[in-house]
């Protein structure tokens, strides 16, 4: 499931731009298992609450290619051949792999935690693509498929482009507990929530810890709903500024206005959300199709890239 996070991240840039280029966007099952693989009982369903979620965004089937990782194994394979070539050093100092070590509490990673970040260059690279949408978190990943690129080149010939990064405007989304947004941490608001479930999660977020009640004077720079006020309410910005700072208005106030205007700006993708939903085989055949359409684009890359090799 995506959260706000994701929404604002990725998804809402994602729609502006299937009208400019030839997009793929990919559903990461694979990616996923680097934390379920233990468990993986839920992950079909998962995906398909992960594709109703790109179709209620906004991502048109007819104006680009929405399918799941694993359907095209062309994937799989130039991970693979990527992985034969990537200095191990390259890996350990992509600093979302320590941020998940630590912030998971895991003690003995997997190769597929590590080299998480190859296979995301595959997953780029097959479709050589030139562009990638993405937020400021992601562009050391980024970076890291630049040089993969350029190494994977310099050893075999020009294939693949460099891509390039189209940043997202939107800044950090804080969780519930003023962290980042993240299922992992279990302070998201997710798009499928309804707007009761909403309402119910923002009653709790994390607010100024220096303002403990009503008349004291707080500090909107530091208050996550804030951030959210500026994102989701910016008619009413100024104003919750200024009577935030002055005391007069507290923070259970404040939240009713966030909720709101979430709510609001939510129901669009709300009701396009139940159509899908209710509609299982609309939402398989999009994937259907867009994978048809990544496969037969990996397999051109894949002749290739086999021939670069010298393979097969």
């Amino acid at each position: 499931m995506l959260h706000l996070g994701n929404l604002e991240g990725a998804l809402r840039n994602w729609v502006r731009l299937q009208d400019s280029y030839d997009s793929y966007f990919c559903i990461v099952d694979w990616h996923a298992l680097t934390t379920v693989a233990e468990d993986p009982s839920n992950l079909k369903s998962l995906v398909r609450e992960v594709a109703v979620d790109f179709l209620a965004a906004g991502l048109d089937p007819a104006k680009c290619a929405i399918f799941v990782q694993s359907h095209v194994k062309q994937h799989a394979e130039l991970h693979l051949l990527l992985s034969m070539i990537t200095p191990l050093p390259w890996l350990e100092r992509v600093p979302t792999y320590k941020e998940k070590r630590e912030n998971l509490n895991i003690e003995s990673a997997s190769y597929g935690l590590l080299g998480y970040p190859v296979l995301q260059a595959a997953d780029i690279m097959v479709y050589k693509a030139e562009a990638v949408p993405v937020g400021r978190d992601q562009l050391p990943h980024l970076e890291l498929t630049r040089e993969i690129t350029r190494r994977f080149n310099f050893l075999f010939g020009p294939v693949f482009p460099e891509c390039e990064a189209l940043l997202t405007e939107a800044a950090v989304m804080p969780g519930t507990d003023g962290r980042k947004m993240s299922k992992s941490y279990g302070n998201a608001i997710y798009i499928s929530d309804s707007a009761d479930e909403t309402a119910k999660k923002l009653k709790t977020m994390f607010t100024d810890p220096a303002k403990l009640r009503r008349g004291d004077p707080g500090h909107p720079e530091v208050c996550p709903v804030f951030a959210l006020q500026q994102l989701y309410n910016k008619g009413e910005t100024p104003w919750i500024e200024e009577n935030c700072r002055s005391g007069a208005l507290g923070c259970v106030d404040c939240k009713k206005k966030l909720t709101e205007a979430l709510n609001e700006n939510l129901a669009p993708i709300r009701e396009r959300r139940q159509v899908f939903a209710s509609d299982p085989a609309l939402v398989e055949k999009a994937l259907e199709q867009g994978a048809a359409k990544a496969r037969e684009t990996a397999e051109e890359t894949m002749k290739e890239v086999r021939a670069a090799m010298k393979l097969g």
